[in-house]
């Protein structure tokens, strides 16, 4: 598993996404205006949604099951390869592990199959599911932000914020509807 580490030590809020599938709303980009780092936890879809959300804030993501060269656009492949499976972000109080989940098939064993790979972090973002989940019963953390594309977006699309402050972190639910014009 390529795995890659970077550190953020200053950021204060994340924006984190997943299940794009190539298509990211106008209203969810004004969402993270704010953002000092986006996280992409996998399913990115093309090129168009990585350059958009760069062009708000320092941008980390991971590839996901559907990042695969056959499905991203001709042209782009060279960066869907880029894509490191995994992510571990440094950050103040503790690291932020991202991976988009596929890895760790069983939905039912999931949480604990995360939590035993990566028991020094402080939170674990994975993707996959396009299910909004929190699970805050014990440390590390396991969060999933659902789906932010049309595809699937059981309850509604949504992204997670992760804030920090003074080195406790707090986790929001966002939910957005869709606008008829998507930026990519």
């Amino acid at each position: 598993m390529k795995c890659r580490r970077v550190t953020y030590t200053e950021a204060r809020s994340i924006a984190i996404v997943a299940d794009t599938h190539g298509q990211l709303a106008n209203n969810l980009v004004d969402q993270f205006a704010d953002a000092d780092v986006i996280v992409h936890a996998g399913d990115v879809g093309n090129l168009q949604v990585l350059e958009t959300m760069a062009g708000i804030a320092p941008l980390e993501a991971v590839r996901g099951n559907n990042d695969v060269i056959s499905k991203w656009p001709k042209g782009e492949s060279n960066v869907c390869s880029a894509l490191p499976d995994a992510l571990v972000l440094d950050l103040s109080g503790g690291e932020l592990v991202v991976a988009h989940g596929h890895q760790w098939p069983r939905p039912a064993s999931r949480h604990q199959q995360l939590r035993k790979r990566w028991p020094a972090a402080r939170c674990i973002v994975y993707g996959h599911s396009h299910r909004m989940v929190i699970d805050q019963c014990c440390e590390p953390w396991v969060i999933n932000p659902g789906a932010a594309g049309r595809a699937r977006a059981y309850g509604g699309a949504g992204w997670l914020g992760l804030t920090i402050e003074r080195r406790q972190w707090r986790v929001t639910p966002n939910r957005f509807l869709w606008t008829d014009q998507a930026s990519a």
